[in-house]
């Protein structure tokens, strides 16, 4: 379950948690994961069969979403310490940025912290196994790894063209800093 990080208070409370995001335009839900899938998701790292098998599984989760939002494709995303360039590939998203489309995750293993300034506030979110958020498209947000530098996440696309970062100068949003 995750956990919000703000200047002024922590939030636990999940009805307090999916106030506080859906005051902010953002959208979270908790979904378990089947415990079908747990053997699997243990592994630190996937190949593509095993992600296959993994999408397979959350099948029943895509043609919800789908009929609720209108996504139209999904990929798993396995991030761990040993994955070759991940400093790299972290250093694309660990600063202020926008898409142009929204972006979408539902974490089935590890963790990881999302950052956001919205309507001038700083805060983070921080979300393990179970966390589904959605970001609008144009929101400022940074995503980094947590200290077990370990996540698996379901991305969900709409149209995946928007996925290019688009850098934000944090002084020009931030009050209060």
């Amino acid at each position: 379950m995750a956990t919000i990080l703000r200047k002024t208070d922590t939030l636990k409370d999940p009805v307090a948690m999916k106030d506080f995001l859906g005051s902010k335009g953002l959208v979270y839900e908790f979904y378990k994961t089947p415990e079908t899938l747990d053997l699997i998701l243990a592994q630190k790292g996937l190949n593509d069969a095993e992600k296959a098998e993994v999408l397979s599984g959350l099948e029943y989760r895509f043609d919800q979403l789908k009929k609720e939002h209108g996504y139209k494709a999904n990929d798993l995303v396995v991030l761990h310490d040993e994955v070759p360039g991940i400093q790299d590939m972290l250093a694309k998203f660990d600063k202020l940025h926008i898409h142009t489309d929204e972006e979408v995750r539902y974490i089935i293993d590890g963790s990881g912290i999302f950052g956001f300034i919205i309507d001038g506030e700083r805060f983070e979110v921080h979300v393990s196994k179970g966390d589904f958020i959605s970001i609008p498209a144009n929101t400022n947000h940074w995503f980094t790894l947590d200290k077990n530098l370990r996540i698996k996440a379901v991305r969900y696309f709409k149209d995946n063209s928007g996925w290019t970062p688009v850098y934000v100068d944090e002084s020009k949003v931030l009050i209060n800093v």
